[in-house]
């Protein structure tokens, strides 16, 4: 299955980490105001030592005016006052530290928010300035500049809208995702010589990791071509120019033995493979294991080609279920499609929570199993489903800029519930939280789940307790029946029957965990999945 993983040192952690993501709106409320804050996860810090996790992912926690969830930042070296202070986020790094917990944060440099001093000088500026060449600014085409200079798409599914917005002296400004998040010009070296002063900024604080958002998305081809008329090279996606942008921050990172994760969408696995090259990122996220139907063939593609991507530059694989831009996994499997696609998502489709739930707990298994990280959302060990929005209360962009077809993501982000007896579930508000809970939330509570030992939860915390038997070496997949994927790892094996029938079981000296009870004969049930001692 490719080159042995190296052996796991401390300074190696990240390569067969669990990696929990918090999005800190969302997570836990510590000053009752409706909105999840850094006082929050300070406080529920023993839960996650609890857990089991070796480091916290923070969304975006910086300054910005949240018109896309944080992904708009104004002031990348200033905490968010809805979330805290920089002393608390300070406070937070070393404490979680103290519990041998590692911290991560989220790093947006395809774009800024259109509050960013820079932009607001780029406007004031006007045409032809010096402060607009940070940015993407252009004259517009047709007789009085009245069309965008280009026909480049959203990268937002499913979005009607165009990317490019003109302003009253005449220009255009380009934004692939949202008007209020300008896209930065990386050909302009106070861009990069900006970014790694951020980098250096976060590590000298003690952070271990940065995750970089849209990472293959920030060079332009400078002449800004239609796409029409040269898909390749891409003008904006997957550009040669980046592997430089990236081997500079590896440098800065190797100072202080920090590492990286990219949030890298490609179809093909040999670019896909570049960035993750010695000296470029340490990890990048997996998306074709992510949005795969719960279908063993696939499934067991998907797990293949991941390990040949990342086998030649001796990188370390990533395994996610879901995050907070994918339908909760719950919700996902129990539905007739069981696949993720941003283009796909509609309201009203229906899912089977009962097996999306028994399928989601057999998931969880199969990937702390897998060699490589593990990246936890926030609430997945709880097992929620996917939440529905009231349309009032909607507030994801990506629902208004595509019509009002697309849910939007706001259904994955809805506040935890900490204990069933509290008012908004003991998320902490006085105050009704910033996204409306569900009535049922009380019953998917930590305080319930933790007195369960067949919870959601348990079977968790157990599973992340027990991953290291599965060593550090590579998967060998076993003979077995049609639907049924299982491997060995070391001297422990990962058993999922994805078939219609109960599946026999390996030889094996004894039953280490199950995502669910054996049937009466031994046999592995439908939608279950077991680890085995040899």
């Amino acid at each position: 299955m490719g080159q042995p993983t190296p052996a796991r040192t401390d300074r190696h952690w990240w390569r067969d980490a669990v990696i929990y993501q918090v999005y800190v709106r969302s997570f836990a409320d510590g000053d009752g105001d409706g909105t999840g804050d850094l006082a929050g996860v300070r406080a529920r810090l023993p839960y996650l030592a609890e857990l089991g996790v070796d480091a916290l992912w923070f969304t975006p926690w910086y300054l910005s005016p949240l018109k896309d969830g944080g992904y708009d930042v104004a002031d990348y070296r200033t905490i968010d006052p809805a979330f805290g202070t920089l002393a608390e986020a300070e406070k937070l790094i070393a404490e979680a530290a103290g519990s041998g917990i590692r911290t991560i944060v989220d790093i947006v440099p395809n774009h800024v928010s259109d509050q960013h001093p820079w932009f607001r000088a780029a406007l004031a500026a006007g045409p032809g300035s010096p402060e607009r060449e940070l940015f993407h600014f252009r004259p517009g085409r047709g007789p009085h500049g009245e069309l965008p200079p280009n026909d480049w798409p959203s990268q937002f599914a499913g979005s009607t809208e165009p990317v490019w917005t003109r302003l009253p002296d005449g220009d255009w400004y380009l934004h692939l995702f949202t008007p209020e998040q300008p896209d930065l010009n990386w050909a302009h070296p106070a861009v990069r010589r900006e970014h790694e002063e951020i980098l250096r900024f976060w590590f000298e604080r003690g952070v271990a990791g940065v995750r970089i958002d849209s990472a293959a998305l920030l060079a332009k081809d400078p002449d800004l071509p239609d796409l029409a008329d040269r898909p390749e090279p891409h003008p904006f996606l997957d550009r040669d120019e980046l592997h430089d942008i990236y081997r500079s921050w590896r440098r800065v990172a190797d100072e202080y033995d920090g590492v990286f994760v990219g949030e890298v969408w490609l179809p093909d696995p040999e670019r896909f493979a570049r960035y993750l090259r010695p000296d470029e990122l340490h990890t990048a996220f997996n998306f074709s294991f992510l949005t795969c139907p719960w279908d063993a063939g696939r499934l067991r593609a998907a797990i293949d080609t991941t390990l040949a991507e990342h086998a030649p530059v001796g990188a370390p694989a990533t395994w996610v279920l879901c995050n907070h831009d994918v339908t909760r996994t719950v919700t996902r499997y129990g539905r007739a499609d069981t696949a993720f696609d941003f283009a796909t998502k509609a309201f009203g489709t229906p899912t089977d929570l009962a097996l999306g739930t028994r399928r989601a707990r057999a998931a969880a298994l199969l990937s702390l199993a897998l060699p490589g990280a593990v990246y936890l959302y926030q609430g997945e060990e709880l097992g929620l489903p996917e939440a529905g929005i009231p349309l009032e209360s909607i507030q994801d962009p990506m629902h208004f800029r595509s019509g009002g077809t697309d849910p939007g993501r706001d259904g994955c982000r809805v506040p935890l519930p900490w204990a069933a007896d509290l008012p908004y579930a003991g998320f902490g508000s006085r105050e009704e939280p910033w996204l409306p809970q569900p009535a049922d939330w009380p019953s998917y509570a930590v305080d319930r789940q933790r007195r369960d030992p067949h919870s959601m939860l348990s079977l968790y915390r157990t599973a992340i307790a027990l991953r290291r038997v599965f060593g550090d070496g590579p998967l060998t997949w076993l003979p077995a029946p049609d639907g049924v994927l299982a491997f060995a790892r070391a001297d422990a094996l990962c058993v999922v029957n994805l078939s219609a029938t109960p599946a026999p079981l390996p030889a094996h000296s004894r039953l280490l965990l199950g995502s669910g009870p054996l049937d009466d004969t031994g046999r592995l049930p439908q939608d279950t999945a077991a680890w085995l001692r040899v």
